[in-house]
């Protein structure tokens, strides 16, 4: 027994199962909790027993991968807080454990990637968003999937995976100019593989929306072609800007990085969305340290970087140019780039940890980087619905 605890402590792998292990704890321990419908399940949900009843959507705004999704939990764990839940939370878990091997992939130390894997694990609004029965966690997952296998160089595998995670939220496009950005500045042999990659989100797009939405009529003749389908999405979409919408959590995208203003889902138990405050705080500082890696040659800096822009920073043209109404936790998919940065910022903390044999500087990077994720997930356990009776809504904190 003994050799067995100690061939597993020494294991490459066991900092992301012991991660993954807590994580999914946390989920469970909260997923009965409360046993009504939080924020937009409410509408989601009852789209589900639409679906699974009537065999038609009424949420045609988006496309319709998420929506099965969340049907598929609800036909094998029932209309209850695990069926509406449990999809959630295998997908954002997920998500951890294919950010930990991109950051390998992108020649991040074992450190650096275990430590962004529990960035991810324990950020506040990742949690949130995949404790509940929303769209954004299975979009973000995909497209975490999709710079996993572009990472690889498995390009029309990756083409599709972006072509799901537009199939959950159309907003999953955005994938697309991270790849595109990355292949700009570090692939240019063979650029027709490149164009095989978006061959084949645009096919798999298309191509999948029909096999989706199929199954939700499961009716040929009431099947409408995802040209028609795609046009309505969009056409809804552009119909949903700050002139026409009057939610009080609408913010522009600039306002995510410059003013934390948590957005409630719900008072008791606590579901409030808003981005660990450790890691808000680095938010800009970790962008800027990424390009800096990436001048040196980082792969992990160029391709953090690229994400950050393609995911986050694109959001301020397009809400300039269409005035499209936005939300903190549109922030979301960009979480996964800043924990890039910050993992590799903290790695090297570590490593000057070991390189130095004393002295007081030894021993304050090594205070650093404990002193960061402690806070990170004591942050957490107080934001999140583990702590029942807890929320900070009201909380506004500015750059200006």
């Amino acid at each position: 027994m003994r050799d067995f605890v100690y061939r597993a402590l020494r294991w490459e792998h066991i900092w992301i199962c012991l991660i993954v292990l807590v994580s999914l704890a946390f989920h469970l321990g909260v997923i009965m909790n409360p046993d009504e419908l939080v924020l937009d399940e409410e509408h989601y949900i009852k789209d589900a027993r639409n679906i699974i009843e009537n065999a038609e959507t009424e949420r045609l705004e988006h496309p319709p991968l998420a929506k099965l999704i969340i049907v598929a939990g609800m036909e094998i764990f029932g209309d209850n807080q695990w069926g509406w839940r449990t999809m959630s939370v295998l997908f954002g878990t997920a998500s951890v454990v294919l950010l930990y091997f991109l950051c390998l992939r992108l020649n991040m130390s074992l450190t650096g990637a275990s430590i962004a894997a529990f960035l991810l694990a324990f950020e506040n609004m990742s949690f949130v968003q995949a404790s509940v029965a929303m769209l954004d966690v299975f979009n973000v997952t995909f497209m975490i999937a999709a710079f996993l296998l572009y990472a690889h160089r498995r390009y029309i595998t990756a083409g599709i995976a972006v072509g799901l995670s537009a199939l959950c939220k159309v907003i999953g496009v955005l994938t697309w100019p991270v790849i595109a950005l990355h292949w700009l500045f570090s692939r240019h042999e063979r650029s027709w593989l490149f164009t095989l990659t978006f061959l084949s989100a645009l096919l798999a797009f298309f191509l999948l929306m029909i096999v989706f939405d199929l199954a939700i009529v499961r009716d040929v003749s009431s099947l409408v072609d995802p040209v028609t389908r795609t046009m309505t999405i969009m056409e809804k979409s552009e119909s949903l800007t700050f002139e026409t919408v009057t939610h009080p959590a609408i913010s522009r995208p600039w306002e995510w990085v410059l003013s934390y203003t948590p957005m409630a889902y719900r008072y008791d138990p606590s579901y409030t969305s808003a981005v660990s405050p450790g890691l808000w705080i680095f938010i800009l500082p970790s962008f800027g340290y990424m390009i800096y890696r990436a001048v040196k040659g980082s792969s992990a800096g160029l391709f953090g970087a690229a994400w950050f822009v393609g995911v986050y920073l694109v959001w301020i043209p397009i809400t300039l140019i269409t005035d499209r109404v936005s939300y903190p936790y549109y922030f979301y998919p960009t979480i996964g780039a800043v924990c890039i940065g910050l993992g590799m910022a903290l790695s090297r903390f570590l490593d000057l940890f070991r390189q130095r044999a004393s002295g007081k500087l030894k021993w304050a990077s090594l205070s650093i980087v404990v002193v960061f994720l402690l806070v990170h997930f004591v942050t957490l356990i107080i934001l999140s619905p583990l702590v029942p009776d807890l929320h900070i809504a009201g909380l506004k904190l500015s750059f200006w």
